[in-house]
Formats: structure tokens, sequence, C-alpha cells
């Protein structure tokens, strides 16, 4: 499994310097913080990087989105309309246009467009043939990338996640790239079997042998190594580790304008606001609390210098490179050589989380809405359920998928 770069606001020079950093790797570019101009020059910018890479998302799953900086991209419709977009001309020159855009920019392969399914229905899932189909006869000369988005409540249906995968058996598509909307907004997900039917849909789909790529994600994502999946993607800032669909509308506000620093306690699974690290400090567990060898960038390393983490210069910027290169490397050592070897080995990680924090809240230290204590469970849980519905299968299959 590879950890992606996950594209958001002010993201460029995080992209340069982590790529290069890390010798390589895969940046998913986001027209909705991007310009025309933006998108190729990072592109090629990151194609001169070393096994670098970059997709681009064209977060078309609103059509009638009205952003500013995304409509204002070439392949966006100037007239949408539902019952003629996905059976003719438009969507054919919205693809072309977007071809046009991917090899301008360096990209390998090409995220198709895909639409916001409130629910798996009839329209939906023939929108999604339509697009595959009409894909295959513009591009030949790169892979296609099919997009499944969901909402919430269609994540929690598991019959509705049957049925997708029923259908995408007919599909046959090479690659997937699956965002789903977190239930209620929450940044880490409470309900296992959300958790769950992401799992079993992205294993079904690696059964199937397409190559699967989970967008928006959190720490919390880690799990995903049971389902072999391929790579998942994060980035900054919160809406970048989860998806909101209205991110992508002119109205929407997000946290950047209540902006916090968060440092990410890899081993706890949990970020904490730097006033708690004090607090670690004074009563003697902020040593508990430091970025193990194989997780440190050295990012993060002026909060453990022996002095008030308060009074160091942690800036935003540490902080993300911080986070993203722990997650890199936990998603790097998640994989093992077994689905059994990976369930002991996360199930090991979570024991040891919980034990941490345990300790970490004796002593009142909390990462708030970040805190993985209830969080746990709710992935154990989910974990248990996946393997029995899937596990005698991997066990068997694990080598060839």
């Amino acid at each position: 499994m590879e950890l992606y770069l996950q594209f958001g606001y002010g993201m460029m020079e995080h992209c340069r310097v982590l790529l290069s950093s890390w010798g390589g790797g895969t940046a998913i570019l986001s027209p909705r913080d991007l310009t025309a101009t933006q998108l190729r020059n990072l592109g090629t910018g990151i194609a001169k990087i070393s096994q670098a890479h970059c997709l681009i998302d064209p977060q078309f799953y609103l059509p009638y989105a009205d952003h500013k900086k995304l409509c204002e991209h070439t392949y966006w419709p100037k007239d949408y309309d539902t019952t003629m977009f996905w059976q003719g001309p438009p969507l054919s020159a919205l693809l072309k246009t977007l071809s046009e855009i991917n090899r301008d920019a360096g990209c390998s392969s090409m995220i198709l467009p895909g639409l916001f399914a409130s629910s798996v229905d009839d329209d939906w899932l023939e929108t999604q043939r339509a697009v595959l189909d009409e894909a295959r006869s513009i591009e030949t000369g790169c892979d296609l990338v099919a997009t499944i988005a969901l909402s919430a409540e269609a994540v929690q249906d598991a019959d509705q996640i049957a049925r997708l995968l029923e259908s995408a058996e007919h599909w046959k598509a090479s690659a997937y790239y699956i965002v789903c909307e977190h239930p209620k907004g929450h940044y880490l997900v409470d309900d296992p079997n959300w958790l769950a039917n992401v799992l079993d849909l992205a294993v079904g789909l690696r059964l199937l042998g397409a190559n699967v790529t989970l967008g928006y994600c959190t720490h919390q994502m880690l799990v995903a190594v049971a389902a072999k999946v391929n790579s998942i993607a994060s980035g900054t800032w919160m809406n970048v580790r989860s998806f909101p669909p209205e991110k992508f509308k002119a109205a929407y506000e997000d946290e950047i304008k209540q902006r916090a620093t968060w440092y990410y306690c890899a081993q706890a699974l949990s970020e904490y606001k730097i006033p708690y690290l004090d607090i670690a400090h004074r009563l003697g567990v902020l040593s508990l609390m430091a970025p193990p060898a194989n997780l440190d960038g050295k990012y993060a390393s002026s909060l453990f210098s022996d002095v008030q983490p308060s009074s160091v210069n942690f800036s935003e910027q540490s902080a993300f490179r911080h986070y993203l290169h722990a997650l890199r490397a936990q998603v790097q050592l998640a994989e093992q050589p077994s689905f059994d070897s990976v369930m002991q080995s996360y199930q090991r990680g979570l024991d040891a989380a919980e034990n941490l924090l345990q300790r970490l809240r004796a002593s009142n230290v909390t990462g708030q809405l970040r805190d993985f204590h209830e969080i746990v469970d709710v992935n154990r849980a989910a974990l248990g359920l996946f393997a029995a519905l899937r596990g005698p299968l991997l066990r068997r299959k694990w080598d060839s998928i």
C-alpha cells in the first residue's frame, strides 16, 4: 500500500518538498484549488522529480456546483442538462478536454469524472458505465481510473455496496478511485458498518483485478491494508482527509478560516493541539508522544527538546509535513505477507495505541475530536466484521490480488 498526496489549499510546496525527500510518490491534483496554468506547471514540475507522478481529480461530483475556481476550468460545462449530458456530445467533449489537460500536466493515468451518488440506483450505475465506455473510445494512450463517489448513506447500506460490486463485474475497469462521504461530517468515523463496507467495496474491486485508491483519507484508513488496497490519499487540511461534497459549492466555508496547529502522535493514532503537549511536558509524559525513529522526518523534533512545546516554533508547515511523513511511514510498515499477519500486525498497533491513550488521558492529555480513544473499538469491530465476511477468501487469494 502507498500513500498519495491529496492536494488541497496551499499544498504546492508541500508536494514538491515531500515528493523530493521521499524519492518519489504520487500527488492527486485539485482543480478546485489550482488554476489551469497551475495544474500544468505543478504537474510538469512533479514529473521532473525522480519517480514522482501526478493525477488530476476532475472533481465533477456535483455538475451544478458553483465553486468559482472549479467552474472556470475549460472542461466544466457551461450548461448542464441531466437528461442529455451523459448520452452524447457533451460527455465526449468533457472527456476530450480532460484528456488534453492530463497530457499537458504529464499524467500517465486519467481519473474519470464520477457523479456523487446519494444512492446506488439504476441511473447512477448507467452513468458509471457510460463514462467508462466513452472514455475508452477517446483515450487510448493512458490508463483510465474510474471514480466511485458515494454518500455516507450509500456506504452504510450493505445491499447498495453489493449491487455496486455486481455491476462492476461488467465494467471491467482496471483501476478505481473511491471517495466516500463521512457520516455526519465526522473527521474520524464512529460507525463500524460504514468502515466495514468501505473495506468490502475495496476488496471486492481488488478481487475483480482492479487497482484501488481510496481518496480523502485520515490515518483511520490505515486499516485498508486488510483489503489489500493499493493506495490511500491524504493531505493537509481536514477537507482533504475526509470528503465533504459541499466543498465544491461557493458557499462552503471550512476550517482553513479557523487555523489551529495539531501534532500527530502516530503511535496513539491521535492529534493534539500544542497546549495539550504543554500539559504532557509538565506532567512528564511528553516523551511518550515523541515520534518513533522509523516514523520521524524531524519535522516535529523541536517539540521534544526539553522545553515547553508552545515556546518553540512548531509551524503549521511543519505540522502538515510531519503528519504526511509519519502517515506514509505507517502505510509502508502496514504491509505484511499474508492476510493473517496483516490482521495481527494491525491489531497490535490498535492495542499499543489504546494503551498509550489510556496513559495520556490519565494525565488529561486528549486530542478532543481528533482523539482515537473512541475509535479504537470502531476499527476493531469493522475489522472483525470484514474478517468474518472476507477472511476465508482472502487467506486463499492474498498472493494473487
